[in-house]
């Protein structure tokens, strides 16, 4: 773990994300080519919309892609796409946010597509955005706001040591009405019994 450590603190994610590797999925910066592949994504019903506010378009896709890209030079964010090994195929988007100048704190969120949800490619895919933020970032604090009637993710992120801490009332819209969410942490001091030991190569 340590020597993994080492190699995501040789690395300067402003200026190239790293890949990251498991037995299911691969992840990594999403680019032009997947342009198609997150239409599709975040046109799901239940899907993160990570900002999008228009119609979900080519072109807001396009302009979301080039702002993922611009948000990580800045160092305010990181956006990792998920793909599975066996097919290639584009089967969800993890997004982390910084929630303050340093990113001591920050928040997370990722969607996936129906097929693969309840596979286990959460589970593998969040282990390894965990360990890379709280390893390279000197992040010490992960926020997820998860829907209240989503038992999936939050029986997931209770998995990975994740703390419910409170629920958000009416704190998100969804079509004309606005839904609770349930807000989640897990601290880098508690990671290392929860997750971490995931068996992630880095590029």
């Amino acid at each position: 773990m340590a020597e993994r450590a080492a190699q995501f603190a040789e690395q300067d994610w402003r200026q190239e994300l790293p890949i990251l590797t498991s037995r299911l999925v691969a992840l990594r910066e999403p680019a032009a080519e997947d342009l198609g592949s997150i239409v599709n994504l975040l046109a799901i019903s239940d899907a993160s919309r990570f900002g999008i506010d228009e119609p979900m378009t080519e072109d807001s896709v396009d302009a979301f892609i080039a702002k993922v890209r611009q948000e990580r030079t800045a160092g305010v964010s990181l956006t990792y796409a998920v793909i599975l090994v066996a097919t290639g195929a584009l089967v969800g988007l993890v997004h982390v946010r910084q929630l303050d100048p340093t990113f001591e704190a920050a928040e997370w969120d990722m969607t996936l597509m129906p097929s693969v949800r309840g596979t286990g490619v959460f589970l593998d895919a969040a282990r390894m955005v965990g360990s890379f933020i709280f390893n390279s970032l000197s992040t010490h604090r992960l926020e997820a706001r998860v829907l209240v009637q989503n038992g999936r993710a939050n029986g997931a992120l209770r998995k990975l040591g994740a703390v419910q801490e409170g629920i958000l009332r009416r704190a998100v819209r969804r079509g004309s009405d606005y839904v609770d969410q349930v807000l989640w942490s897990v601290l880098k001091d508690d990671w290392s019994d929860h997750g971490a030991s995931s068996s992630s190569r880095v590029h």
